[in-house]
């Protein structure tokens, strides 16, 4: 982590996410793919502790959480853009072409 802790909630934690968390310190994989998607977080290979594990996979969920909204968005603007489609190629119709007054 390199900016300042504002505040240390606790959070509760089921046992199959004790289970998660184990595999995430254990498994080269998983924490190779936590790497990946929270890249402040700590190297697949350092040793860390609950707390900064934890804070790599919040990092790494809010990523996740921005990516699918960046993608709802863009979906939103292309529907917004083909429903506009008929009406762009209706006006570019009414358009003199540029090369009209040409010699």
């Amino acid at each position: 982590m390199t900016q300042a802790v504002v505040r240390r909630p606790s959070v509760p934690l089921t046992a199959k996410d004790e289970a998660e968390l184990a595999l995430l310190r254990t498994s080269p994989t998983f924490r190779k793919a936590l790497e990946h998607l929270a890249p402040t977080g700590p190297s697949a290979v350092e040793a860390v502790s609950e707390a900064v594990l934890l804070h790599s996979v919040l990092e790494a969920g809010l990523a996740a959480i921005r990516a699918m909204a960046e993608a709802d968005g863009y979906a939103e603007i292309a529907v917004q853009y083909a429903g506009q489609a008929e009406q762009r190629r209706r006006m570019s119709r009414r358009r003199t072409p540029t090369w009209i007054d040409e010699p």
